[in-house]
């Protein structure tokens, strides 16, 4: 991990200070240790790593964490650089597109939140027909699961909404596949007519654009491996994300996005 880590930063021309003991990739590498088996508790993962020998000049809680915060935009823009491999390397140009909840806190301490405190996070859960306050996090996969884009909106946005955000940098011809929260015929084709991007979107039954059936199988085989995909990484959280600021909140959810996409590719 460390050595993929390593040369992922080289490739960027990412530059350090000669004087730390402590390399950024060595922060990196914890932190991604920490997302996979800790629930994102740097201690423990400082601790695993001090304790067997593996990074011996690993620094204390207090200094990784401000390390941990300036390496951010390094983390994201990792994470970003292996989702252009991945498009690259997608021969089926076959995407999908979700999104999930994350709760910053129950809804109970909601008026107590320090992290996020506008009436726009306060979003519903769908599926599970209650309340949430938080974010959401909207993810691209490809073919073979692996997150190639990502956003974070508040919790009250539409998906219509975060798929506006999105940067969809794909080439043209591919195929997205997403569910019915996201139609917006109005997109769909103006997609199709300005980067050639074919998207099949699930239809409700009262759908003015109703699909052939067959072409709903196709939907429904396509979209299915995505929700596997949110189960993994939201099992990589504990119940409770541990954060003091919204960025160090965010920075957690890149961090663990990170590491699962490092596993899905390299391990």
């Amino acid at each position: 991990m460390y050595v993929i880590i390593d040369d992922i930063l080289k490739s960027l021309g990412h530059h350090e200070d000669s004087r730390c003991e402590c390399s950024d990739s060595e922060v990196i590498t914890t932190a991604v240790a920490a997302a996979l088996h800790f629930g994102s508790n740097h201690s423990d993962a400082i601790g695993l790593v001090q304790e067997t020998g593996l990074m011996p000049d690993m620094v204390e809680t207090s200094r990784f964490s401000r390390r941990i915060h300036r390496l951010g935009e390094s983390v994201a823009d990792m994470l970003l650089q292996l989702g252009h491999i991945f498009k690259s390397l997608n021969k089926s140009m076959v995407y999908r597109i979700d999104s999930f909840p994350l709760n910053c806190c129950h809804n109970i301490r909601i008026p107590r939140s320090r992290l996020f405190k506008q009436e726009q996070y306060r979003g519903r859960n769908a599926s599970k027909r209650q309340y949430f306050y938080g974010i959401k996090v909207f993810v691209m996969t490809d073919e073979a699961n692996r997150p190639v884009e990502y956003r974070f909106t508040p919790g009250s946005w539409a998906e219509t909404d975060g798929l506006r955000q999105m940067p969809l940098d794909l080439p043209p011809g591919s195929e997205v596949y997403l569910d019915s929260g996201f139609t917006d015929y109005l997109m769909e084709d103006n997609l199709k007519e300005a980067e050639d991007l074919n998207f099949f979107v699930a239809r409700k039954k009262n759908s003015k654009r109703p699909h052939h059936a067959s072409v709903d199988f196709l939907i429904s085989h396509h979209r299915k491996p995505i929700e596997t995909t949110f189960s993994e990484i939201t099992a990589l959280f504990l119940k409770k994300i541990h954060a003091v600021t919204d960025r160090g909140f965010i920075l957690k959810v890149i961090l663990t996005l990170f590491a699962h996409t490092l596993t899905k590719a390299f391990i």
